[in-house]
């Protein structure tokens, strides 16, 4: 009995240490992802993100991306009115020219809508519906601003030198020396055509009917060389990531396949090879493409060649693995039946050996591409070419938002193109003319 019964005492001691640890387990680890969290909570500053947050700033910024803003700028030392898209040079209306929202003469009356009036004279005035108006006289002494009575809203920002308004119809600014209010409208402003072309505000009908009596080729070439949208100065952007993004791809790819040849082991006896092509592969991709663009600019200057260089070298590193892999499951007996025929060596690397691994490295280059062209708009951005130089020098200058998003609606068509036309590649390629049936 006694026998029996120690086996039986220790089985149970060993079973409730099981359940114990299991316990322990079960609750150590969600205090563990508790206590995780509790972390980055407390070193990211969570609970000061609410005071961090700015609502008008992010109002701004969704506003900009779909509308436009025209400013109307007074010198309030010589009474001189300009009137620009933008604010840019390029946008600008002629002297006495501009919306129709804006009459000009001796005073500049400023319709911004829903009874919102600005005047430019002797002194500046806005009209704010249910408020009152305000009066800002510039001087050498400062703008000298007269107020309604009441408390200031939180709409008017006063000071000695500087007055400015903003409501929902538009915004003001005055200075001792300059007098400027910015209305927002909606849409992309001369998109098509610019100010001084001629084609400007025709309507379709009436481009359709130009076209149709030979003006065509000018309607085009007033769109494609349109100066504030640089229609095609993009168009080219585009092409250049594209061709980075292709150069470096196969590129890569076609220094890596050889290079696999030595780092596989069934083709490679010498060991001490394998473990040299393998260990230059793991540096190639273990150095990010962001890192290659850095050293590759200060050592060869920006340039487009650059990014498809640094794209290259990365590419080289993960096809090399890949390929490497795949050359060591690739299927003997198929290459000594290539070699039963009385093939040359180099016969039966290409009969017996890539043959058998074409469909995973045509896949795998494929995605690489499509991937690739993502990566090109953020490695472009670095080394001065393609689309993210554009996209880069919109959002550091501090343009309006229209073009960035015009910028990035393009990087996601080019993106889903080429995710198209990798995707029918593949099947072509790969599972053949049917597989899409």
């Amino acid at each position: 009995m006694s026998d029996t019964a120690m086996p039986q005492g220790r089985m149970q001691a060993q079973a409730a240490a099981l359940f114990t640890r299991k316990r322990i387990t079960a609750l150590a680890i969600p205090a563990l992802i508790l206590a995780y969290f509790t972390y980055i909570f407390i070193s990211f500053d969570m609970a000061g993100l609410g005071e961090r947050v700015n609502v008008n700033n992010a109002k701004t910024l969704l506003s900009d991306t779909y509308s436009y803003k025209t400013h109307v700028s007074r010198d309030n030392r010589s009474g001189a009115v300009e009137i620009a898209i933008e604010g840019e040079r390029k946008g600008r209306y002629s002297q006495g020219q501009g919306p129709d929202w804006v009459r000009l003469g001796e005073e500049t009356v400023i319709d911004l809508g829903r009874g919102h009036i600005v005047t430019f004279g002797d002194a500046v005035t806005y009209r704010v519906p249910d408020y009152g108006v305000i009066s800002a006289a510039p001087a050498a002494g400062g703008v000298n601003a007269v107020l309604p009575d009441g408390p200031l809203p939180d709409f008017i920002s006063a000071s000695k030198n500087r007055l400015m308004v903003v409501t929902d119809a538009g915004r003001l600014t005055v200075t001792r020396n300059r007098a400027e209010v910015f209305k927002y409208s909606a849409g992309w402003e001369l998109f098509f055509f610019t100010l001084d072309s001629p084609y400007h505000g025709l309507g379709l009908g009436a481009l359709a009917s130009r076209a149709l009596h030979g003006e065509a080729g000018a309607i085009w070439n007033a769109f494609w060389t349109n100066k504030m949208w640089r229609h095609g100065d993009v168009a080219w952007a585009l092409v250049e990531t594209v061709l980075m993004a292709f150069l470096g791809t196969f590129g890569g790819a076609m220094i890596a396949l050889p290079l696999a040849f030595l780092a596989a082991k069934n083709f490679a006896p010498l060991g001490a090879l394998r473990f040299a092509a393998r260990r230059v592969f793991d540096f190639l991709r273990g150095v990010d493409g962001l890192i290659w663009t850095i050293v590759l600019s200060r050592a060869f200057g920006p340039g487009p060649l650059t990014g498809s260089l640094a794209i290259l070298l990365t590419d080289t590193g993960s096809f090399g693995k890949m390929f490497s892999e795949a050359l060591e499951n690739v299927d003997e007996k198929q290459i000594e039946g290539v070699a039963s025929t009385g093939a040359k060596p180099l016969q039966r690397y290409r009969f017996g050996v890539l043959s058998q691994i074409t469909p995973v490295l045509l896949s795998q280059v494929l995605y690489y591409l499509e991937s690739n062209t993502r990566s090109a708009t953020i490695i472009g951005a670095i080394t001065g070419g393609g689309i993210g130089l554009l996209l880069t020098q919109a959002i550091i200058t501090q343009k309006d938002w229209e073009e960035v998003t015009y910028y990035i609606l393009l990087i996601i068509a080019m993106v889903m193109v080429m995710d198209t036309l990798s995707g029918w590649l593949r099947r072509k390629l790969i599972q053949g003319t049917d597989a899409g049936r």
